[in-house]
């Protein structure tokens, strides 16, 4: 690609990003829901048609054609036409799998990560878009109980599991999840009494750069994020002002928009609790956390930064989707659909996922079908 190409694609690019923050953030006027506001404003999430009533807790778009989803029944979907049409490329005899997690590099690459104590919990790997899967790791240990996975690159990625003898245990891959070896814990800081991950939204472990890397965490006596600069050797653990001390509240889902600006959601998963103080955000890589002045009004499991957009990023939960301009300290509901959990691309496409094969993009629509 030529100079003059690379930078006619950067600036549509910004342009999407820019056209999706600002219609999002226009006012409801008076009377409206934020919903409408949305519909109006030529901006929201559209439904795709997935033939499934999976719950999709594994999100990973690649691009603005190709985006993979994983969830329950050991379902795994792959759309290559922007979300037209999926594709159900679920390994084969893995219904009694609870997939929670998906990573993917392309349209034919992804790792998925099922969850569940013991052998439950397992990763399978694809090289050729589904057709074939192959097992790569399943955990023997009666103890562990993986939740989440990230990426560094196309070589380098980690999964992590819920405290073994009083330490969150880290997996590590060096081949692109063709095999996984358990790191040693010595750098790895004790955890809380019933402190553990959420697997939410495959959100509880992220990346950033070639070596940083965040763990959220909940149930304990405070809701806490550990963070590791070298790729989960060693880590330091800060208090976020998450409310947690109970085991259905904490940190749910982590974004960063680089190896500082960071976000952090949660609350109290319970649709009859309250969730103060949902939101979080660090501008110093996760060393402080601050609690957003207007947080999301409810649970928050999935977070995610909109592509070239400096400030902008979306929170998803069960009761609806906020955004928020300013970096996370303030945030408002444009969307009142249920999902579990968000993600967005590079080349300026958002997608979300939840319950009942719910699987949305993010579309701007000018006068006509939306086109994001």
């Amino acid at each position: 690609m030529t100079s003059m190409g690379k930078t006619r694609r950067m600036m549509s690019v910004g342009m999407i990003g820019a056209a999706l923050t600002l219609t999002l953030a226009a006012p409801a006027r008076a009377g409206e829901t934020p919903a409408a506001a949305t519909d109006r404003n030529a901006a929201g999430w559209e439904l795709t048609p997935t033939g499934t009533d999976a719950r999709f807790r594994g999100l990973a778009p690649v691009d603005r054609r190709t985006a993979w989803a994983a969830g329950s029944k050991g379902t795994v979907l792959r759309t290559t036409d922007g979300g037209r049409s999926w594709r159900d490329v679920s390994p084969p005899g893995a219904g009694e799998l609870e997939f929670r997690d998906v990573e993917a590099f392309d349209a034919r690459r992804a790792v998925v990560l099922a969850i569940g104590e013991g052998e439950a919990s397992r990763v399978l790997r694809t090289e050729d878009g589904g057709a074939t899967w192959t097992e790569s790791f399943r955990n023997t240990d009666p103890r562990a109980f993986y939740d989440c996975m990230t990426f560094f690159d196309r070589r380098h990625g980690l999964a992590m599991s819920d405290p073994v003898d009083g330490k969150y245990r880290i997996l590590s891959t060096r081949d692109g999840g063709r095999s996984w070896e358990v790191l040693p814990n010595a750098g790895m800081p004790d955890a809380l009494s019933g402190e553990a991950g959420f697997a939410a939204s495959g959100q509880c472990l992220v990346s950033a750069g070639s070596r940083d890397v965040w763990l959220a965490t909940g149930g304990g006596a405070t809701a806490r994020v550990l963070h590791s600069a070298d790729r989960g050797l060693t880590w330091t653990a800060t208090v976020s002002p998450i409310p947690a001390g109970d085991p259905a509240r904490g940190v749910f889902g982590l974004a960063f928009r680089d190896r500082t600006h960071g976000i952090a959601v949660g609350g109290d998963y319970r649709k009859d609790q309250p969730s103060p103080r949902a939101g979080a955000v660090t501008g110093d890589g996760g060393r402080t956390w601050r609690a957003s002045a207007t947080p999301p009004p409810a649970y928050r499991s999935g977070v995610a930064w909109l592509p070239h957009s400096g400030n902008a990023a979306l929170a998803v939960g069960p009761t609806g989707t906020d955004l928020t301009t300013d970096g996370g300290r303030t945030w408002r509901t444009v969307d009142t659909g249920s999902y579990d959990t968000v993600d967005c691309t590079a080349d300026g496409s958002c997608w979300a996922a939840g319950e009942k094969g719910r699987i949305a993009r993010l579309s701007v629509r000018k006068g006509g079908p939306g086109t994001a």
